[in-house]
């Protein structure tokens, strides 16, 4: 399994404000992010693959609209978190 309860508590502890803090809106855009690199990665090995091209398509968008809330609340978070993730846009 690429994802383990491990690796989520590191990426929460690195986002969130600790270990436990998986509601965050930027703990949520990093798990997402690591997900998206993973998928993409899976993609490229099996190009008809169309149930993960489906569900990375989503997971895209979850990340995308958490991304616009952050925008419209916290600015200078949003422009911190896309550049330590780095995300395009």
């Amino acid at each position: 399994m690429y994802l383990t309860s491990e690796k989520k508590q590191e990426i929460f502890a690195k986002y969130g404000k600790d270990a436990k803090d998986t509601g965050s809106v930027a703990s949520q855009v990093a798990l997402f992010t690591f997900r998206i690199q993973h998928l993409t990665e899976h993609l490229k090995v099996n190009k008809k693959d169309f149930g993960t091209e489906r569900a990375l398509t989503q997971l895209v968008g979850k990340r995308r609209r958490l991304l616009d809330y952050l925008k419209s609340k916290d600015i200078e978070a949003y422009r911190a978190l896309i550049k330590e993730l780095g995300i395009r846009k």
